[in-house]
């Protein structure tokens, strides 16, 4: 099988083994998977993981020994696996297993392959109007998606999304359809680009009112980014971080205490959520792909990625 290898650096491997899949699970093959930003953070050493890349991805059942009947379905897949058994498991929050394993990311081999394995639960039907282009994006979407299932947000709230890079394009889109009075900070003219017409409105840094904000989303990975939305917070604002930052970031713990700020981490979403708005065409991420790659080429997808005015780049797995 033919796969993009990670060992320090990246590089196309055609000698390793198809995956078999275990009894509850499936045989994929992968049509499309997707560049992101955690893919171009392991390769610089932001979490130590060796074996195939990528998480983002569309393919085909090829095989499933418990449910030949879904053979030959269109699926995506929500990347955590979980162990079943665990306290978080039995408390019915499996994203957080003790003993998950993460696709492309963690003990489990990603989608920059020809095929990957994942369990049947993790499998979702992609509606037949959904094209590849669309429904690739669809585990990002869901990760933006868990912002309105974990905070309550109100058409007369006003709403702050630090950060317009691949993830924050796509909470923009969603936000968007929540009625909010919705400012981006968006540092770069393709940024703002892409985000016109969804309704909202792009401002720079240096426009961001102090206090002002009930709900802010800080989606830019960067300190400074964190600071900015800690400062655009009101007394009793909610804070959602939606990065993962490398190393430490300065916190000024008392002010938090002192306005009651109300912090929110979020991660993985609701994927069938997801697929509706793609089916219903309520978000186009078509927009943000900015390079199609053949997987013989995906080192080269990799590199086009991490310049800077990519947003999203794509391997072809076919």
């Amino acid at each position: 099988m033919k796969a993009i290898w990670l060992d320090q650096q990246p590089r196309l491997r055609s000698d390793l083994p198809a995956p078999s899949p275990a009894a509850n699970a499936a045989l994929v093959r992968v049509r499309l998977a997707g560049v992101c930003s955690t893919d171009l953070a392991l390769m610089d050493g932001y979490y130590p993981f060796t074996g195939v890349l990528g998480h983002e991805f569309v393919g085909e059942i090829s095989a499933a020994p418990a449910a030949p009947e879904r053979v030959g379905e269109r699926v995506v897949g929500s990347i955590n696996i979980s162990c079943g058994h665990c306290r978080e498991c039995l408390a019915c929050r499996p994203s957080h297993c003790l003993n998950r394993a993460v696709l492309g990311i963690k003990r489990q081999d990603g989608a920059f392959a020809e095929s990957l394995c994942l369990p049947l639960k993790n499998l979702h039907r992609v509606p037949d109007q959904v094209p590849d282009t669309a429904a690739v994006f669809t585990e990002p979407l869901a990760a933006a998606l868990e912002i309105p299932e974990v905070t309550t947000i109100k058409p007369s709230d006003r709403v702050l999304l630090v950060g317009a890079g691949r993830l924050g394009q796509l909470i923009a889109r969603v936000l968007a359809l929540t009625g909010a009075d919705l400012d981006v900070v968006a540092r770069h003219a393709h940024q703002r680009q892409r985000l016109q017409g969804i309704g909202s409105r792009c401002i720079a840094e240096d426009e961001v009112a102090e206090g002002e904000y009930d709900l802010v989303i800080e989606a830019s990975g960067a300190p400074s980014g964190f600071a900015l939305a800690r400062r655009a917070l009101r007394p009793r604002g909610t804070l959602c971080l939606k990065s993962t930052y490398r190393g430490e970031v300065p916190v000024a713990l008392s002010s938090l205490v002192v306005d009651e700020i109300r912090i929110i981490g979020s991660r993985c979403g609701p994927f069938p959520a997801a697929l509706r708005l793609l089916e219903q065409q309520r978000v186009d991420p078509t927009p943000l792909i900015d390079c199609v790659e053949p997987l013989a080429n995906g080192v080269l997808a990799l590199q086009r990625a991490a310049e800077p005015t990519v947003l999203k780049a794509l391997i072809d797995c076919r």
